[in-house]
């Protein structure tokens, strides 16, 4: 499958469509606070298990940091 991550083209092999749950273990993406769009539309944390995206689509994984 291949598809947009953050701008930047990713292949992930033996895949047609995946959740963000799978994508961000895949990823190793483990921060607490993670802000997920798939084409341009919001994914909630308590989605991410469910929502799925496929070949072709953009997806973009933003890490909220906060500091003073």
């Amino acid at each position: 499958m291949k598809i947009t991550l953050n701008n930047r083209p990713e292949e992930i092999p033996g895949k047609t469509q995946m959740t963000v749950r799978e994508l961000l273990d895949y990823k190793n993406f483990t921060f607490k606070f993670l802000a997920v769009r798939i084409n341009g539309v919001p994914v909630k944390p308590n989605e991410f298990e469910k929502a799925v995206f496929k070949d072709g689509d953009i997806v973009f994984v933003l890490h909220l940091i906060s500091g003073g």
